[in-house]
């Protein structure tokens, strides 16, 4: 199974660097249809969203972070954003995934 991060470009361009496919989104549209395309591959276990893109679409992160399983939808932190009472992004993907990077 694969995993594709959707939102800030940075992360984006970040997780390409090892080898994630992902989409850059900045608009609610933009972040929907990326969730749309995401949820319909049947190849992706993982869709990991940025706090800004999933700020766009709340109402439906907020469901499908508590619904979701397969695939699995986290909210991860942007580049810029994280604060100190937040875990790192590599400690969300340890929890989520079970996978230190």
């Amino acid at each position: 199974m694969k995993l594709k991060v959707i939102g800030h470009q940075d992360a984006v361009r970040g997780f390409a660097l090892v080898g994630v496919e992902g989409q850059i989104a900045t608009t609610g549209e933009t972040v929907n249809q990326a969730l749309d395309a995401a949820l319909n591959d049947k190849s992706i276990g993982i869709i990991l969203v940025t706090e800004e893109a999933a700020a766009l679409v709340r109402q439906r992160m907020d469901y499908l972070t508590a619904h979701s399983t397969i695939p699995l939808v986290v909210e991860i932190p942007g580049p810029d954003k994280v604060q100190m009472d937040q875990p790192s992004l590599s400690e969300v993907i340890r929890r989520t995934t079970g996978v230190r990077i």
